[in-house]
């Protein structure tokens, strides 16, 4: 029997919220409905999810729009905790999330690397010591830092949350659609650290909706639909699954 030596797994994995029942034009609307309608259900997200990923391994999700994707990856890095099953996590997560998630919108760039990596338990030493990396690779300059979030435009918010997921040496990187903006060279510079990343021996997870963009790292992946898995084997299996 082959050991594995598995840095994530999931069994029998369940996730739920609550979402609006019925629509509620007021506080007095809402009051009036107790007791006769429910004003929030719970909505399943994701159905018995079984799945291990091994250390050192590029793991490609791919699924459309509402399949469940975002919220498994707010699992795996402990934003999100699940209803039932077990979910083991043995390494420090870097999550890059979609677009924007994590940044504080009335923070400036430099008040957010200080937030992001903090919750990346990250010392205030390395951020520091990171601070200059994160700068040079974001290509955002000091005036760019000092301004809120809120005023960036969608790339720079990008080459933000990219440069501090990337700072650190991470033993899992989780990747959420988040190199479809920005101008090409800067994501083919993206690309060159996701490879000196892989280098090092982290784990790779990148969500995206088009499996040729999975390929360019991936080796195995699976296919999310309505919260299930359908589909789970080599990144080939993915592409021509997907069809």
């Amino acid at each position: 029997m082959v050991h594995k030596d598995l840095i994530i797994e999931c069994k029998n994995l369940n996730v739920s919220f609550y979402i609006q029942g019925h629509g509620m034009g007021s506080f007095k609307e809402f009051l009036l409905s107790l007791g006769t309608k429910k004003p929030f259900v719970r909505k399943q997200v994701l159905f018995d999810l079984n799945l291990e990923i091994e250390r050192g391994e590029c793991f490609g999700i791919l699924g459309r729009n509402g399949s469940g994707k975002s919220t498994l990856l707010r699992v795996l890095s402990g934003i999100i905790k699940p209803d039932s099953g077990t979910l083991k996590v043995n390494g420090n997560v870097a999550p890059l999330l979609a677009l924007g998630v994590g940044l504080e919108q009335e923070l400036s760039g430099y008040e957010n690397i200080e937030l992001c990596s903090s919750l990346m338990r990250i010392s205030s030493e390395r951020i520091k010591k990171a601070l200059n990396y994160i700068r040079e690779f974001s290509e955002l300059s000091h005036e760019q830092l000092s301004m809120q979030v809120k005023r960036y435009s969608s790339g720079m918010m990008s080459r933000l949350g990219f440069a501090i997921a990337v700072a650190y040496e991470p033993e899992i990187f989780i990747i959420d659609e988040a190199l479809s903006v920005g101008d090409l060279f800067f994501r083919e510079k993206c690309y060159k650290r996701i490879n000196e990343i892989i280098a090092s021996g982290a784990t790779i997870i990148f969500v995206s909706q088009d499996p040729q963009e999975l390929k360019k790292i991936c080796q195995r992946g699976m296919i999310l639909e309505h919260g299930q898995i359908v589909h789970i084997g080599d990144i080939n299996s993915i592409e021509n699954f997907y069809k």
